[in-house]
């Protein structure tokens, strides 16, 4: 396999050059996307062996995800494993991930962190259980952890989905590419991970009301653009 790692910051110099480092020990091409960040994110990472991509400004998660996989992609990645630079996912679980995917090479593999919801904020677990609900219905599988950033993409899936997805709002785009694989018939795979949520850490970019309700909305076309899609509804209840 060729594999890349791509991994958005903004705002992580805390962070950033451990992830990297740890992510490096385990695939040697590591791709770190700043989105616009102000706190020296970038200089963090100096003299470090990855591909640094700058955005000219704040774009968002979704541009700097689709930023980073359009140039493993160019590169003849395989597959593109993706984590976020705050530390909430290790760099030291890639191997699980990858053990998943060896297995199940067209597959999205996830890692869940649900598991372990007394570790987890209150409201962003209970978030995470309310998309997670909608997002299965829609992509017409089981859904584990839908707002886990922690996934191996295979190159195949990745050139499939339609180009507005790099344009959506916050954390809609790892919502949204669930559903796009569901029904492209790519399965989606569950690698159970810690929950990481250090006292310390800074306070997350996910907002537990205003993200759900882009994301339930871009659900919920999803599902009027198919007719209510009942079967997947059916077919996510069964754990299909």
């Amino acid at each position: 396999m060729s594999l890349a790692v791509v991994i958005p910051a903004y705002n992580e110099a805390a962070t950033i050059r451990s992830v990297a480092e740890r992510a490096l020990a385990q695939v040697p091409r590591v791709i770190v996307v700043d989105d616009g960040s102000v706190d020296g994110t970038a200089a963090a990472l100096e003299a470090l062996p990855v591909t640094l991509i700058r955005n000219p400004r704040n774009l968002g998660k979704a541009a700097s995800l689709w930023r980073g996989m359009a140039v493993a992609l160019a590169e003849n990645a395989t597959a593109v494993i993706t984590l976020d630079g705050d530390g909430q996912h290790r760099p030291e679980d890639i191997p699980r991930l990858l053990e998943t995917h060896r297995h199940q090479p067209g597959a999205l593999v996830v890692g869940a962190r649900l598991h372990e919801g007394g570790k987890i904020p209150a409201e962003r677990y209970l978030a995470n259980r309310f998309a997670n609900f909608w997002i299965a219905w829609a992509a017409g599988q089981r859904v584990e952890d839908s707002q886990s950033g922690f996934r191996v993409y295979p190159a195949e899936l990745l050139r499939s989905l339609p180009p507005h997805l790099g344009r959506a709002a916050g954390f809609v785009f790892e919502s949204e590419v669930l559903i796009e694989a569901g029904r492209r018939g790519a399965r989606l795979a569950w690698v159970q991970i810690p929950a990481v949520y250090e006292l310390s850490a800074r306070p997350s970019h996910f907002r537990p009301v205003a993200d759900i309700a882009l994301i339930t909305r871009m659900v919920a076309w999803k599902l009027l653009s198919r007719g209510l899609y009942l079967r997947g509804l059916l077919r996510s209840l069964r754990g299909a």
